[in-house]
């Protein structure tokens, strides 16, 4: 059965991965699937005209039981508080896969961006912090960037924090610039992780990246990053989309000049000179590697077996569906799953997080060091246990965040225990 909830399929998948790894109280699953906390806030917004207009903002704050919530701020049009749910869920399980100490959070605004002033996205984004304040923090929970959103709205965030609480805490949000607080390596970290993951796939499949044929869906921070490291690898990128077109290019499309015209602002559909196919069609194209870095969803029952692909690596967050997961598998196609691939993001903000606290500044190569190691410790764990049990890597990679929340969680309890005992004594005649 088809599920079209982003939200009931990260259900569906915690469901599966408890029933494969033995877990057996339902009260614990039931708790691990639910958020502890959701805020839905009505952002005042004075338009440039005069207009009064009221935006609804998210922030759903999953789990902390392996740390501070974390996760990101996304605007767009068809934001809703299940997408929102989904994505939070999905931060706790991936924070947990590349083992940070860290939770899941996401937060976002129905809006479509392009449509404000620089004056007035400014002004909404302090008003939406306005209003979640006293539920964030540096100890609490972490916003950073995601769709829509960047490091100049990660400054604003933070400035307004820091405004409202008359505290300096940089650490209150991840992403931002350099000058006030972000991380060397945070603008590719995304690209860069999942980069890492397939290096690390294709080197265990005994392949390399030379004269290997890509498709990017999506010519964003993660897709056109992805783009230009597979390139320098010795890939040839041969299709690439954004919202308006697919372009492509049996020799290999110029990257960089497609980043620059992105920057520009510009869309795939005014370059006339390529090859241009409808948006969605980057997902079919004959290559051995596709890189859905777009939004939510893109992979389903109808269309996953068009997929030509031999591996897909996900960039964006839950662009496969469950049942394009069973189609891909069973055409033998390798699917490196989101809640790993794409963590690469969440471990540099956990870095830029950890240099704030300690008034530390790591370099690029420290930073894309780091990031290597946990990127590949992250997937050899979750191979080895995926070829031990005879199981896809998203079930691997789940299996093994559930059981380290559960064992924090068990902490957590103790820890109350322990404490309760302490008190009991203290009170004691």
């Amino acid at each position: 059965m088809t599920t079209d909830s982003a939200y009931e399929r990260f259900c569906s998948l915690v469901d599966a991965a408890a029933a494969d790894a033995g877990i057996t109280d339902t009260g614990l699953i039931a708790r691990i699937k639910r958020p502890e906390r959701i805020h839905t806030v009505a952002i005042p917004l004075r338009r440039d005209d005069g207009r009064q207009e009221i935006y609804t903002g998210y922030r759903v704050q999953h789990s902390s039981a392996r740390g501070p919530y974390k996760g990101g701020i996304r605007y767009h049009p068809q934001v809703d508080l299940d997408e929102v749910m989904a994505l939070a869920g999905w931060m706790t399980i991936k924070t947990a896969v590349v083992d940070i100490p860290m939770g899941g959070g996401k937060g976002g605004i129905i809006v479509d961006p392009h449509n404000l002033s620089p004056r007035e996205l400014e002004s909404l984004t302090r008003g939406y912090m306005d209003l979640i304040w006293h539920d964030i923090g540096p100890q609490l929970d972490v916003p950073a960037p995601d769709v829509n959103t960047n490091s100049q709205t990660m400054d604003w965030l933070a400035d307004e924090f820091a405004r409202l609480t008359k505290t300096d805490a940089p650490a209150v949000v991840t992403g931002k610039s350099l000058a006030h607080g972000g991380s060397a390596g945070r603008d590719t970290a995304t690209a860069q992780g999942g980069f890492d993951v397939l290096d690390a796939a294709l080197t265990a499949a005994g392949q390399s990246f030379a004269g290997k044929k890509v498709a990017i869906q999506g010519f964003g921070n993660a897709g056109s990053n992805a783009a230009q490291l597979l390139e320098h690898a010795g890939a040839i990128v041969v299709a690439a989309s954004d919202s308006s077109a697919t372009l492509v290019a049996a020799a290999g499309l110029p990257i960089q000049r497609l980043a620059d015209h992105k920057a520009a602002g510009m869309s795939f559909a005014s370059l006339a000179e390529f090859t241009r196919l409808d948006p969605g069609a980057a997902l079919f194209e004959p290559v051995d590697i596709l890189v859905p870095a777009a939004l939510e969803g893109q992979l389903t029952a109808e269309n996953a077996g068009r997929v030509k692909a031999r591996w897909v690596l996900e960039l964006a967050n839950g662009p496969t569906t469950s049942e394009a997961d069973e189609i891909l598998a069973a055409a033998g196609v390798t699917v490196l799953p989101d809640i790993l691939a794409n963590a690469g993001g969440v471990v540099v903000s956990y870095f830029e997080w950890v240099q704030n606290l300690n008034g530390e500044r790591w370099t690029r190569p420290e930073v894309e060091a780091r990031l290597a190691v946990t990127m590949r410790r992250a997937y050899d764990a979750v191979a080895e246990l995926a070829a031990r049990r005879g199981h896809g890597l998203r079930q691997a990679a789940y299996v093994i965040a559930l059981q380290r929340l559960i064992d924090a969680m068990a902490g957590h309890k103790l820890k109350a225990r322990r404490a309760a005992k302490s008190s009991a004594k203290a009170a004691a005649p």
